[in-house]
């Protein structure tokens, strides 16, 4: 199909890569817990949208200067390495003015009639903005671009008379299976929000998702180029 081969064999080995536990599925899983199924389609489609932008890179050869240019490769991974530890420390500072305003409520001499004060706004963003750090988490990864790079030609065929729209379809697929999967998997954990959980669990939830980030964050960052 448009110039391209083993398409069976191409679906399952990107299924299998998405259900491969990694920054993607780690962003969408803790926008959904703390923010609700809305927020989670919206980290969801933000790395969807990053899927593309590597798809058009790739199948117009830039992703090739990652490859070649360990300079290039270096300063895009350590881009996003520092964004994804900037994710990090936003989240332990949500978990850091949570415990806070706990010991506020809790404190003794506390006014049985005083209002605690509500988080910030900041601790509630946008679902644009959540599209957005979707977006930049995908994009700031270089692997991704070279996976595309690497994986994406070896099923098109050699005769194809048209290798970009082999390779564009086949992107086009990664991209919108990778929305479903995606998708499924907001809605799947979007139920564990009806649990109520105690401020400590949502305390350590925040500092659990910190903790994953700074480790993703130190994995890309000391990537070594394919």
């Amino acid at each position: 199909m448009l110039g391209t081969h083993s398409l069976g064999v191409f679906l399952l080995t990107s299924l299998v890569l998405n259900l491969t536990p990694g920054v993607d599925m780690m962003f969408t899983l803790t926008q959904t817990l703390r923010h609700g199924i809305a927020a989670g389609l919206a980290a969801a489609f933000g790395i969807v949208a990053g899927c593309v932008v590597h798809t058009m890179v790739a199948g117009f050869g830039l992703a090739a200067l990652l490859a070649a240019s360990a300079t290039a490769f270096t300063v895009v991974k350590g881009c996003g390495a520092a964004y994804l530890a900037w994710l990090a420390i936003g989240m332990l500072r949500e978990a850091a003015a949570s415990a806070g305003r706990a010991a506020a409520r809790d404190a003794p001499d506390a006014e049985p009639d005083e209002a605690v004060p509500p988080a910030p706004s900041a601790a509630q963003p946008t679902l644009a903005r959540i599209f957005g750090q979707g977006l930049l988490t995908n994009v700031l990864n270089p692997k991704i671009a070279i996976f595309f790079l690497a994986l994406l030609p070896q099923f098109i065929d050699a005769d194809a008379a048209n290798k970009l729209l082999a390779f564009l379809f086949l992107g086009g697929v990664f991209v919108v299976q990778g929305a479903l999967f995606l998708v499924a998997f907001v809605l799947l954990v979007a139920p564990l929000r009806r649990w109520r959980a105690s401020a400590a669990w949502r305390r350590g939830l925040h500092a659990t998702g910190a903790a994953i980030f700074l480790w993703l964050a130190a994995r890309l960052a000391l990537a070594e180029r394919p």
